[in-house]
């Protein structure tokens, strides 16, 4: 399990390195994820990997991972007292931009869903 922790260390330290080198606007452990997401895509890992053990681990003991996201937020209490209309401006934009890309994201796979199809059915007919 500790070789499964070093590969996701390792991501998350790739991911902050590139960040950091290219100056992209997004956290490092964010740009790690899509770099753990590369290499379980170009390599599939056995059910009993150690990167997949580790992963289980962690996902038992996901709840004390937003235990310090709760501390941020009550120690930012007077700020979303200062500054309520804007928090809750960019809240509910942020739930209406979701929703929307959302829907047209699920309304363009359903359009690519329903063109497949017809090319089957036409190339079954012919």
């Amino acid at each position: 399990m500790i070789i499964g922790f070093v590969v996701l260390l390792a991501c998350q330290l790739v991911g902050e390195v590139l960040v950091r080198v290219t100056g992209a606007p997004l956290p490092g452990p964010v740009a790690g994820m899509v770099v753990l997401l590369v290499v379980l895509s170009v390599r599939r890992p056995r059910p009993d990997a150690p990167v997949l053990r580790a992963a289980d681990s962690l996902l038992t003991h996901l709840q004390l991972l937003f235990v310090p996201v709760g501390v941020g937020v009550v120690t930012s209490l007077a700020v979303f007292r200062d500054e309520t209309l804007p928090v809750v401006g960019g809240l509910v934009g942020a739930w209406v931009i979701c929703v929307v890309v959302t829907g047209l994201t699920a309304v363009g796979l359903l359009r690519v869903q329903a063109a497949v199809a017809r090319r089957r059915r036409r190339g079954a007919r012919a």
